[in-house]
């Protein structure tokens, strides 16, 4: 599992008919600061994932790649690679809360 940043989504209205009805999602890896273990950094890449939990934009979501992602619920014949399977309420990293879902993020 990886943890990410729902930056936007995306609609596409010509797809595998597996993939009929799935909302997608644009998301960011985030990953715990090296110089500074109290804050993310961003991940170099974004991902196209499929949520399966309600997520939105601007939120912190736990997503899971490769063939791990199909074992999501109703995932198993869809042509996935990642998959939303969680949205983040709390980060704590070395004893210190880094991300709280209800304090207002930068």
């Amino acid at each position: 599992m990886f943890l990410a940043r729902v930056e936007g989504s995306v609609v596409s209205t010509k797809k595998d008919p597996a993939m009929s009805g799935r909302k997608l999602l644009l998301v960011r890896p985030q990953l715990v600061d090296e110089k500074d273990p109290t804050k993310f950094r961003n991940g170099q890449n974004t991902i196209v994932a499929v949520d399966s939990v309600g997520a939105g934009e601007g939120e912190l979501v736990l997503f899971c790649q490769g063939s791990s992602a199909r074992l999501a619920p109703n995932l198993k014949s869809a042509p996935v690679d990642a998959v939303i399977i969680g949205i983040v309420d709390t980060v704590d990293a070395l004893g210190q809360i880094i991300y709280d879902a209800k304090t207002p993020q930068k």
